[in-house]
This record gives structure tokens, sequence and C-alpha cells, in this order.
């Protein structure tokens, strides 16, 4: 009973310290606020109000019909330019998509010929200017297909494909994104905050004072994992209300407790990490270093940014091995497909036994770091 109240009141000292850190405090505010939203609004992976010109040197029923069929989302109004303000307009980045219908367009269309629309694309957008292309070449076949026959094209393929798209109807990225933001966050912050729990009491001395009273090692490292993984905790289930579902909008299908419940597991083994990388670095400037080494390829490798079946052989099943690689997959299930725990329980395990693992190697590094000290 001792070694839990030793537990809690160190615990609420790494509070007290945390509250006082200012730029600390203001970095989780900010990760789990500011940083998920811009996450959430600024990177659009599908074509929206891109902006488009047209040179029609057709000046044909045709060539009107398919700028008129340039609407929005996808689309912004397009603009009619003459030829020689192209190179200025891509140059200048004022247009992503430039059409040059050339004279008697819809005449040679008529005529049973195959003439040509020139489509300049900037590139720079890459994913804007990929979907863009493959929407303009839709729209401009359809017209075409409209124009030969006074009605709309029918298929002719002999299987008619019924599409349905689950979990993301809209095929919105703000969805996907905005979660993910509060995922990648979440691994983050642990590492960080553990780390700098160690550190800060090396630089400050206080490290010595607690080695010398009549702690462990295991108090001293589970009083920080509670503390840094309430701290997080709390800004995650915030950030889940206050800017997911209320700022963005952002409807969450699954269950929330489910997830946090999650998210405490997980805090295990990022904890740890923290800890452990607190053990090996000297000062916060090399836990930085070791945090660019140690935790953005976990992030970037865990299938949030790319999928695991894109990666290489080997990589997939060193990243299966990686409760981050698992966290990203429960907190998918739960929060976009509304997964139970029926379904994430081997996630939840996986999670749970790799933290614990981990957990205990930090405490015996932590307790190795602590007996050289004293």
């Amino acid at each position: 009973m001792q070694h839990l109240a030793n537990i809690f009141w160190l615990g609420t000292k790494e509070l007290r310290s945390f509250s006082r850190d200012f730029v600390l405090f203001g970095f989780v505010i900010y990760s789990f606020t500011l940083a998920v939203y811009a996450q959430a609004e600024s990177p659009a992976q599908e074509a929206h109000n891109s902006s488009v010109a047209i040179v029609d040197e057709d000046h044909s029923t045709l060539s009107r019909a398919i700028a008129a069929a340039l609407l929005p989302p996808y689309f912004s109004p397009p603009t009619e330019v003459v030829a020689g303000q192209v190179d200025e307009l891509m140059d200048t980045a004022r247009s992503t998509f430039v059409l040059d219908v050339p004279p008697h367009y819809e005449r040679g269309i008529v005529a049973g010929r195959r003439p040509a629309i020139q489509v300049n694309v900037d590139a720079t957008a890459m994913m804007q200017a990929g979907i863009g292309a493959g929407y303009l070449q839709q729209i401009i076949a359809r017209e075409i297909a409209r124009s030969a026959t006074g009605s709309e094209p029918s298929r002719a393929e002999p299987v008619n494909l019924a599409v349905r798209v689950a979990f993301n109807p809209n095929l919105t990225t703000q969805l996907f994104n905005a979660v993910m933001a509060i995922i990648g966050n979440v691994n983050m912050l642990a590492i960080i905050l553990a780390g700098a729990a160690i550190i800060r009491e090396r630089e400050h001395g206080t490290m010595d004072h607690l080695l010398i009273m009549p702690l462990t090692p295991f108090e001293i490292a589970a009083a920080k994992v509670w503390a840094n993984g309430l701290v997080i905790t709390v800004a995650v289930g915030l950030s889940l209300w206050l800017v997911i579902e209320t700022l963005l909008g952002i409807p969450i299908v699954g269950s929330i407790p489910l997830f946090m419940a999650g998210v405490m597991i997980y805090l295990f083994f990022a904890t740890a990490i923290g800890i452990f990388l607190g053990t090996v670095a000297r000062s916060m400037p090399q836990l930085g270093l070791l945090f660019v080494l140690v935790a953005l390829p976990m992030n970037i490798l865990s299938g949030g940014n790319t999928p695991l079946d894109s990666m290489p052989a080997f990589l997939r099943a060193v990243m299966e091995l990686s409760p981050s690689t698992h966290f990203v997959s429960f907190a998918q299930a739960i929060l976009y497909r509304g997964a139970g725990i029926d379904v994430i329980w081997p996630q939840f395990a996986v999670v749970g036994i790799v933290g614990g693992i981990f957990f205990a190697l930090s405490i015996m590094r932590f307790r190795k770091i602590s007996a050289a000290m004293m």
C-alpha cells in the first residue's frame, strides 16, 4: 500500500512540475488543438475548387458545354483567356489547369475524326493535378458523347458496377486527417513528456534528491508514466470533443470510451520509450535527436501515412511487431468503422504485451542508471 501511495504523490509532484513548465504545457495544448485543426483543413488530397482557365479557339456549342460542365466543388468557375497568357498563368501558379480547345474542334468530332484538346497541368500541386486531370478527362468525354448522341452517354460495359464507399462516403480528406493528427500526436507527446520528465529531474538536480529518499526506481518511473499519461489522455478526450466534433463537425461513429481505453493501454508503451530515451540522453537537445531517430519512423511507418501493403515485405514484418502499428489499426477501426471490443481485442492484447515488455526494459535501464548515480 505504501508503494501505491508513493507512486500517487510522486505523480502529483510530476503534474505540478508540468503545470509550471509553460513551454511543454503550451506545446500540449497546441498539439491537440491548432495542430489538429490545421492538419485537418490544410492538406486536401482531392480536387477542390481547382482553378481552371480555357483557351476557346473553337467558340462552338461543344466548347461552351465543356466550360459549363466544370462545376464546384471540384473546379472553380473557369476563366477564358487567350493563348498568349498560358505560360504566364502556369508560371505564376494562377491556374492549376489550362484547357486549349483548338479551332474547328466540334466540326472534327462530328466528322468522325479525333481532334485533341490540350490540357496543361501544374503538377506542383500533385494530388489536385492527378485527381483533377482524371475528372477533366471524364467531363470532356461525357460532353463529347452527349454532343454526338444528343443525350446522356450510355454504358457500353456488359456489367454495371455499383460502387459503395464505406466509412467515408464523400471521400473527404478532412475526416481522415483530423483523427490521424490526434493519433500521431499521442505517440509524439507521450515520448517527449516522459523523456523530458527524466531530463528535467537531472538538469534541476532533483533526481539525486529522489534517489536518497526511501523510493524505488519502479515507483519513480511509474509515477512519471501515470502522470504524463493522464495529461495526454485528458488532452485527447478534449481534442475529440472540442476540435473534432464541435469545431470541425466531424462525426465519430465508434465508441469514444473504448478508444480512450486503447489510448491508455498504448501509453504504457509510448511513455516507456520516453523513459528509456530519457535515461540514454544527457540533455534536451540529445533527447530531441533521439526522438527524430525513434519516434518519427514509428509514426511514418505505422500505417497512418502509408498503407502497410505498400511497404517492402521485410519492413512490413518488422512494423507488425510495433505497438504503434496496432494502435493506428484499432484507432481507425473504432473511430471510423465503429468496431467493438470483439473485433479489436487482438490489437489491444499485442499493444499491452509489447508495451509491458518495453516498460519492464525501461525500468531495468532506469534502475541501472539510478544505481550508477548513487
